[in-house]
């Protein structure tokens, strides 16, 4: 499906970053594996061109930093030719309530998360434009839609990151560059599985479909809008969480 292709993918190291970078590799792609954990990503990257034999390269970057971000789109034009598919997932969370949260929390969530992704986007753009093509696919959350207590923080990035989706959709169709996001819902990941188990159980009894979802869940959703098959889907939110949000 994306055969020679290149992808750009943040937070690449781990969890549903990684993930993808290995189903779009396996796919076709040569990745760029972008991430702050440097030594952790080289892991990642060295594993994913063994198994899939696709080029593979690590890339330190801060995605809050746009000289960084800038630095890294270069190097991977550079050593890759082009850009794309860029992948839109570094997120972290700092979770607490709103009286509690101080501004430190806000402002590190809403850089990574929001500001991260546009300059993630901005950087990289022009290059998509000059081909008259392209696909950039931003992971939202399920909490973007429904808000979630302890996390008005994360929420408030990432519902940004669908109104952001939706402009960059409309700035860009007719240059052939499509923008859409995912909304992921509870994911099995690190994060969840530090979870206590009453906790975890009652996650999954608001999931209709009774489980959590894995990170290969969201992958293939991302390949399949960094496809040809979905080069008439622009400006949307696909929702991936079981049933949880409808």
């Amino acid at each position: 499906m994306l055969k020679n292709k290149i992808a750009f993918i943040t937070g690449a190291g781990r969890g549903i970053g990684k993930a993808i970078a290995f189903t779009l590799a396996s796919a076709g792609a040569d990745i760029a594996g972008v991430d702050v954990n440097l030594e952790e990503l080289k892991t990642v990257m060295e594993e994913l061109s063994k198994t899939t034999g696709r080029k593979a390269i690590a890339i330190h970057a801060d995605v809050g930093d746009y000289g960084s971000v800038e630095t890294a789109v270069e190097e991977t034009v550079k050593t890759l030719g082009r850009i794309d598919i860029l992948v839109n997932n570094a997120g972290i969370t700092r979770d607490n309530l709103l009286l509690r949260m101080n501004n430190e929390e806000w402002d590190k969530v809403i850089r990574i998360n929001l500001t991260g992704t546009f300059n993630c986007t901005k950087a990289i753009i022009r290059g998509m434009v000059k081909n008259r093509s392209g696909r950039i696919i931003s992971i939202a959350s399920i909490v973007a839609e429904m808000g979630n207590a302890g996390q008005a923080n994360y929420a408030a990035s990432k519902a940004g990151i669908i109104g952001f989706t939706k402009s960059i959709a409309r700035e860009y169709a007719n240059r052939g560059i499509t923008a859409n996001a995912i909304a992921p819902g509870f994911i099995e990941t690190e994060m969840t599985r530090a979870l206590s188990g009453e906790v975890r159980k009652n996650l999954i009894d608001q999931i209709p479909m009774s489980r959590l979802g894995t990170p290969e869940d969201v992958a293939n959703v991302v390949k399949f809008l960094a496809s040809d098959d979905a080069s008439y889907i622009t400006g949307q939110v696909m929702h991936v969480n079981g049933g949880m949000y409808m």
